[in-house]
């Protein structure tokens, strides 16, 4: 059983012709339904605000063609719930909840295609989403890998541990450490899922800000050194970068690991911590991202999908473009 589960996700990769698709801007698409996320919760907030929509977004990006959903859990977090007046059982809840969402979501889409005998879904995997310790800081140190000199690797080791024993309690399929900033946070879930002796397949993203390193400044072959030696991470690759960065940073994490490439960027621009906001146009559009799909994936992406600013019309476009091609 232990090792079947370690297999899910590349089985679905195998299932889904050598490429898989993950879906895309959850928050964006919370947005676009009238949400207001302009809180330090972030998407995490609709876990008490409207669960049903949560659901419901869910289910968009299933019918878009997402292989993968992931939770809605990047920025909750048990501090981040205590700082509203939740107690921990009440955040350890709500925790549990995002998982649950997004199984319910995925169990109700299924069976409903199931019924269809021309339906070109797939069972799709759910991913809990860890975010990282600066998606909690909600400062935009995520985009900046400065943590300062007080946070160390049993602090990183701490803040997550919790979480993670919540979340794979709660049963997803696999885990989605995202936006990791620098080295030290990526040793520390390397660690944890050792220490936690994790049994589900699991993925850690970085992001760029100059498309050749981590927020950090360290290079991708550094941050890479714990995860290549990790039996416990099936994927690694890139979440909420500009676009026009994927096709170099595929090639460099072609040559550095052995793991399964994954890419979701978001559609370009910059994200303003103070303002709460992304400022500057779009660099790419749906259409953009079909095209580029397709080369991201003869490339070597294995998974592929979109993190801010995409949405489940996003998802359709690609996922049309990856199979019509596959």
């Amino acid at each position: 059983m232990k090792s079947e589960k370690r297999q899910m996700l590349h089985h679905l990769i195998e299932n889904a012709g050598g490429c898989a698709i993950t879906d895309g801007g959850f928050a964006t698409q919370l947005e676009k339904h009238g949400a207001s996320i302009n809180d330090s919760l972030w998407s995490a907030i609709y876990l008490i605000k409207d669960p049903n929509l949560i659901k419901q977004v869910h289910l968009e990006y299933l019918e878009a063609g997402a292989d993968i959903l992931v939770t809605s859990s990047y920025q909750a977090t048990l501090p981040g719930f205590a700082s509203k007046g939740l107690s921990i059982e009440e955040g350890e809840s709500l925790l549990e909840r995002s998982v649950k969402l997004a199984v319910e979501a995925r169990d109700t889409f299924w069976s409903s295609a199931k019924r269809n005998p021309g339906n070109k879904y797939r069972r799709a995997l759910v991913a809990a989403s860890i975010g990282s310790y600066g998606a909690y800081l909600a400062n935009g140190s995520e985009y900046s890998g400065c943590y300062g000199p007080d946070v160390d690797l049993k602090k990183l080791k701490d803040f997550h541990r919790r979480r993670l024993q919540v979340l794979v309690e709660a049963g997803p399929d696999l885990l989605a450490f995202e936006t990791i900033p620098n080295k030290l946070e990526a040793q520390a879930c390397v660690e944890l899922l050792e220490e936690e002796s994790v049994n589900i397949p699991s993925w850690i993203c970085f992001t760029t800000v100059d498309g050749e390193n981590a927020p950090s400044g360290e290079s991708f072959k550094d941050c890479l050194e714990a995860i290549n030696k990790s039996i416990k991470v099936d994927a690694v690759g890139i979440n909420c970068a500009p676009p026009h960065f994927i096709e170099s940073l595929i090639c460099t994490f072609k040559q550095l690991t052995k793991k399964a490439i994954i890419v979701y960027p978001n559609s370009g621009g910059v994200w303003d911590s103070k303002a709460k906001k992304w400022q500057l146009p779009k660099v790419f559009n749906d259409d953009d991202f079909g095209f580029n799909a397709t080369r991201w994936r003869d490339l070597g992406a294995k998974i592929i999908g979109g993190c801010c600013r995409t949405t489940p019309s996003t998802i359709q476009i690609l996922s049309n473009a990856l199979r019509e091609k596959s």
